[in-house]
């Protein structure tokens, strides 16, 4: 189950859309914003149907 979620760079402030596989239980990765190129600490935290997303800087 895949889901789109709007978030903000936390770097340049660029609206940017992530795509969320759910089906993978919680998940840690790094993605580069498509605007600056700077990495992006992404935390998924879901049971499969709920889910939160936390978008961090490299250094938060």
């Amino acid at each position: 189950m895949q889901e789109i979620q709007d978030y903000e760079c936390p770097y340049c402030g660029e609206p940017v859309e992530a795509v969320l596989d759910l089906s993978g239980g919680d998940q840690a990765y790094i993605e580069d914003c498509p605007v600056c190129c700077r990495p992006i600490n992404f935390s998924l935290q879901t049971d499969g149907e709920d889910w939160t997303l936390d978008v961090r800087s490299e250094n938060e």
